[in-house]
């Protein structure tokens, strides 16, 4: 109990210390990469680096759509974003238009209950903060709902890591894409199996029918999802990530908003590496976690010591999910590298074998890396002695994370 304690008060500590550090504070401006479109496969795919011109075409997407909107988000906002985003779906449901709405009840707590209040004419289904009924020993019911999925007639698709909020649409720094082509069904499938698997759980029986697909016409090689499903005890993200590192035998370059990997994933990093890969790293400076912050670094001695090479984003949140290796592997999705995403939450990411693609990608990393610093072992190895003790105290949590 001594060391719990200790974990709690210093957690609580740094947390209130951060909030008070960031009370009024906006922040900075950071290097945007205009929206990059790249034909794959049998469609397209563009990418998103700036929350304003995603939500631009998400809305234009919902405003064009004449059979059926598929809406899955973890954070929904009750801001003048998110009102846009609910007026939007609203209107396409009055028209006809099959609309269905997804979204996380633990991450939008706070926001008030009145915006969660939806015409009639929606089908809206509240992930609950509570899944496993009586069912309390069963780990696979306590899984939150962290995709962000946009699906409009068959015809394009939406998926990355923006969430729905002001905030989001010029103050972080994230990444989505856009789909056109074969590879939307799938991103469909993935949306109607999470509404399927969770519709029969107390939501008012308009939102209880099962939502039902015609079989794909075509597959696309190009292009698969991935996605992490705690119900089936099925989570291959990890298992993608390692099988990508693995082969890799030129770059590896990920951007992730919160880094707490097992010592497995740290393992396949030192040994690309090790091998003469140049393995980097883009993280944020400072997150909105700041526990999350302090755990992640508890990896970084033995990163840099193989030739990992570590970046920090400065001034603003960087919430992206990304990687490319070899100029030709890309992956862009939900899933942090943590526990929480890689073995509990429902996560989906969009593998992509394409050179066209992976150049964007790396495009977009060499310009983060403007808004950088590198971090030095010497730099490393030269911080207080307070800060080690505190890294220290908190690292038994990181299976919790």
């Amino acid at each position: 109990m001594g060391l719990l304690g200790l974990q709690v008060a210093l957690a609580t500590g740094l947390t209130l210390v951060d909030s008070y550090r960031r009370r009024g504070k906006k922040p900075k401006a950071f290097p945007v990469t205009p929206p990059r479109t790249v034909p794959v496969g049998g469609g397209e795919v563009t990418t998103y680096t700036y929350g304003q011109h995603l939500y631009d075409d998400m809305i234009a997407a919902i405003e064009g759509a004449q059979r059926q909107v598929l809406l899955e988000t973890y954070i929904w906002k009750g801001d003048e974003v998110g009102e846009r985003f609910k007026a939007a779906l609203a209107a396409a449901a009055e028209r006809g238009v099959d609309v269905y709405c997804i979204y996380d009840g633990f991450a939008n707590l706070v926001v008030s209950p009145r915006f969660k209040r939806f015409p009639e004419s929606m089908k809206v289904l509240r992930y609950p903060l509570y899944n496993a009924g009586v069912r309390v020993l069963d780990l696979s019911r306590y899984g939150r709902d962290h995709r962000k999925i946009l699906v409009v007639d068959d015809a394009v698709g939406f998926v990355g890591g923006y969430n729905i909020g002001t905030a989001y649409a010029t103050e972080w720094r994230d990444t989505h894409v856009r789909i056109t082509g074969p590879g939307v069904w799938d991103l469909k499938r993935a949306f109607a199996d999470f509404w399927n698997l969770n519709r029969r759980r107390g939501w008012r029986r308009s939102t209880e029918r099962p939502l039902l697909l015609e079989t794909a016409s075509s597959w696309e090689p190009a292009i698969r999802f991935q996605r992490n499903v705690p119900r089936w005890w099925m989570f291959p993200i990890r298992s993608m990530y390692l099988e990508a590192i693995a082969r890799a035998s030129r770059n590896v370059w990920m951007t992730h908003a919160y880094f707490i990997p097992d010592q497995g994933f740290v393992d396949s990093l030192r040994i690309a590496a090790m091998r003469g890969v140049d393995v980097r790293l883009l993280l944020p400076q400072k997150s909105n976690h700041i526990v999350a912050d302090w755990i992640s670094r508890g990896y970084f001695e033995q990163m840099l010591l193989a030739g990992v090479r570590i970046f920090r984003f400065e001034g603003a949140m960087v919430h992206a999910k990304t990687s490319t290796i070899d100029g030709n592997w890309s992956t862009v999705g939900t899933a942090n590298v943590d526990r929480l995403s890689l073995q509990g939450n429902y996560e989906i990411n969009v593998e992509i074998i394409d050179e066209g693609m992976a150049s964007k990608l790396e495009e977009i990393f060499t310009t983060d890396l403007t808004n950088a610093t590198e971090l030095s072992l010497t730099d490393w190895e030269s911080r207080s002695v307070q800060r080690r003790f505190a890294e220290a105290v908190l690292a038994p949590l990181r299976p919790l994370l």
